[in-house]
């Protein structure tokens, strides 16, 4: 590490640096991060956005002692350089290497896991607490987006800090999406205004006021009060948050260091929760970032010099998924898109140019948006709800009350299920066969390709007798002809081998490196059935029971955590059905599924084909023969 910072011991002596030194690490900390990530790939634009930020909070508090948390942690990477991990950070994202979100296994300077969004007040709220009842003296600071204060856990952070006083400060970082004033000559007056300790005397000063105000009648002291609030609400930006129990300061310029470490000193001088309202440009300083920053908030590898993907993009399942959709779309004008501000992520951006008076994006919000598609299936409509399998965990209680317990037709697009790759374990797809398979009322399909999944959405939205899980991958398709969308036989697999050794029992993605294993096992003189489930609830009972007692021994593979899941309903129905046979399940055991390439993932956890191969031989007890 060359130039300001490969001359001190960070982030201890940041403090020791001018502010024309601030200035030159902030530029050596952004060209490191667009190499780098321009390697390995990331969430680039949010990390150039806050690089002035984290230098402003570092070289005001002490981490580890003090507690900095960042929200969802798209924004991280600055802070990851600033904490020791400068010479690991090639490592980004990769197998073993450093984890793209904070990570308390990773660094003391991470003091608590954010992956999802919307948490970090309430953490922070936690450490402040924990730190008061043990005497502890430290700060506690949350970094939260203003795309992740739409989500409605972070309001009841906020009303519970306001309420209770909780000595903490909370950093909104807006850029310019939807929170707050734009930056001018007026907004940036308050924030001076605000920032001064003058003006909470002014304001103490004023209230006093009103208080000894002769009370001639109940009249004269409601007039005054209303002359306060006005006064208070014409001159003071942020006062949602002041009426939230917090005191406001800003909004201030988010790339202008002395500013923001201003705003923090004055911060630290105060009792009780405090909110600085910053203002950044989402991919500051690069420019292909700057103009396209919803691109650049995670992009694979690209080119430095025109910000172009080194590698030519495939179709996705996610891709196939929308334009399905939308060709549906056009003939059936009862059915509507929902989706948790992943209108881009989740395929539906052109549904919701075509159908805009049909689409509903409703923020970071999967709780209200599942509540909504009931309601709307309730009215008629038929919802479709595009959510990622790890954040649709956070509307559970919805899904089991508002949807289920209903048996509403609400159809649920699972996009990001199984193993997703690179952002480890807070967005591994993992859980959702276990926690969706267990609610009554609830079917669940996965398609072996692009094809079956176009098939399996028609056929979702042409059932109505109750909700339909849809899940797919992160994944690019496997290349077969499109057909037009049918019908699925209702509950029916597909046998698409036969076999008399073994039976393997495959769902979603692993279906086609179950084919390619049997063919492994073909030239060991092994006949390997191979059956394709389709649906994971209801099981096809008939197909599934036939062909293990024929072949008198099973592997079931699964892109989910054996507890639960699919090899566990197969399991459930052998014991409905009285049938002793062996089983050997193949998916991921009781733990969580950290960072790496989903190649390498599927590898390491035997979900490949060499891996399925490997483990039908051991569980048959055949020592491979070589040629």
């Amino acid at each position: 590490m060359d130039g300001v910072l490969g001359n001190i011991n960070l982030p201890e002596d940041l403090k020791n640096l001018t502010g024309k030194e601030l200035d030159a690490a902030a530029s050596e900390i952004r060209e490191y991060m667009i190499r780098t990530v321009a390697d390995n790939g990331g969430h680039l634009a949010a990390s150039l956005g806050v690089v002035e930020l984290a230098l402003a909070l570092h070289s005001t508090y002490n981490s580890p002692i003090d507690r900095i948390i960042w929200d969802v942690g798209h924004q991280s990477y600055p802070h990851k350089l600033l904490t020791g991990r400068w010479e690991l950070f090639p490592t980004l994202r990769q197998f073993d290497g450093l984890c793209g979100f904070p990570k308390p296994a990773e660094s003391e300077h991470d003091p608590f896991l954010t992956g999802h969004s919307s948490t970090s007040i309430s953490a922070a709220l936690g450490l402040a607490q924990a730190r008061d009842y043990n005497n502890d003296d430290y700060k506690v600071i949350a970094v939260i987006g203003d795309g992740a204060l739409t989500g409605g856990m972070s309001f009841e952070a906020l009303n519970h800090a306001g309420h209770i006083k909780a000595d903490m400060t909370v950093v909104l970082n807006d850029n310019k999406m939807s929170i707050g004033s734009n930056v001018g000559s007026l907004s940036a007056y308050l924030g001076r205004i605000r920032s001064d300790p003058k003006y909470s005397r002014l304001k103490d000063d004023f209230e006093s006021f009103v208080g000894r105000i002769p009370t001639i009648g109940q009249k004269t002291l409601d007039y005054a009060e209303r002359i306060k609030g006005g006064l208070k609400y014409l001159i003071v930006p942020g006062m949602i948050f002041e009426e939230l129990g917090f005191t406001y300061f800003g909004p201030i310029d988010g790339h202008n260091i002395g500013a923001i470490k201003n705003a923090l000193k004055h911060a630290n001088q105060m009792k009780g929760p405090v909110m600085i309202h910053v203002v950044t440009e989402k991919g500051k300083g690069y420019h292909y970032a700057e103009q396209s920053p919803e691109v650049f908030h995670g992009i694979g590898p690209f080119d430095l010099n025109n910000g172009l993907a080194k590698k030519k993009k495939s179709a996705s399942y996610t891709e196939i998924f929308g334009q399905t959709l939308v060709r549906m779309s056009r003939d059936n004008p009862r059915i509507t898109a929902v989706t948790a501000a992943m209108t881009s992520g989740t395929g539906l951006r052109n549904f919701a140019r075509e159908f805009p008076e049909r689409f509903y994006d409703v923020g970071i919000a999967e709780q209200h948006a599942v509540t909504m598609s009931g309601a709307l299936a309730a009215g008629g409509m038929q919802p479709v709800v595009a959510i990622y399998s790890t954040f649709l965990q956070r509307a559970y209680d919805q899904i089991l009350h508002d949807v289920c317990m209903q048996n509403l037709p609400v159809v649920f697009a699972v996009d990001r299920a199984g193993i997703t790759g690179e952002d480890g374990e807070t967005h591994q797809g993992l859980f959702d066969l276990s926690f969706l398979r267990n609610i009554p009322n609830m079917s669940i399909m996965a398609p072996a390709n692009e094809n079956e999944l176009q098939h399996m959405l028609y056929t979702a939205l042409n059932y109505p007798d109750g909700p339909v899980a849809l899940r797919y991958p992160r994944d690019k398709v496997e290349g077969v002809d499109l057909e037009e969308p049918h019908l699925i036989p209702w509950g029916r697999g597909e046998l698409l081998r036969e076999g008399r050794d073994l039976l393997i029992l495959a769902v979603g993605t692993t279906v086609n490196q179950a084919l390619l294993a049997a063919d492994k096992l073909a030239r060991q003189g092994l006949e390997a059935a191979v059956i394709n489930a389709r649906f994971v609830k209801p099981l096809d009972q008939q197909l599934i029971s036939a062909w293990s007692a024929k072949c008198g021994r099973v592997i079931t593979v699964e892109e989910n955590v054996l507890p639960g899941g699919f090899g566990s309903a197969v399991l459930e129905l052998f014991e409905q059905k009285g049938q002793l046979i062996p089983l050997k399940r193949i998916g991921i055991d009781d733990h969580f599924v950290e960072h790496g390439s989903r190649g390498r993932l599927l590898s390491h956890f035997n979900l490949d084909a060499d891996g399925i191969y490997k483990e039908a031989l051991a569980f048959i007890g055949h020592r491979a023969v070589k040629g």
